[in-house]
């Protein structure tokens, strides 16, 4: 079996942030921290993030930009790179889902998918 060239995962944990929210004025503050691993034979590096958040009444907000939290890291085979982040939403349940686009030290480009997570106050889901 080959190894493939390209191939980047990408895994995420959430937490509600309580302290930071204020859910009378439907303010949810919620982290994730990615943890996007090569374990494709190309060194690889992350140009640019795509993202989609879903808040539970339907809204959808988009978001791209280059790199995430300010780098663009470069991802040698078998390197990890892990980042925190948070979003806000407008209800107490919500998803994201998204891409990263990178760039293989060969030249190539491709796009890799953020798997859909949701986002909950704890005490909502049960």
């Amino acid at each position: 079996m080959s190894e493939k060239k390209y191939e980047i995962n990408v895994s995420v944990r959430t937490a509600y942030l309580p302290d930071q929210s204020d859910e009378e004025t439907d303010q949810y503050v919620f982290a994730y921290t990615i943890t996007i691993a090569n374990k494709g034979t190309v060194a690889t590096q992350l140009i640019s993030r795509h993202w989609i958040i879903t808040n539970g009444d339907g809204t959808i907000q988009e978001v791209r930009g280059l790199g995430v939290v300010g780098e663009q890291p470069l991802l040698k085979p078998g390197d990890t790179f892990e980042y925190t982040s948070g979003t806000v939403i407008s209800a107490s349940v919500g998803s994201m889902k998204g891409s990263y686009q990178m760039a293989a030290e060969d030249g190539i480009h491709f796009d890799v998918p953020i798997p859909e997570f949701i986002l909950t106050v704890p005490r909502i889901l049960h």
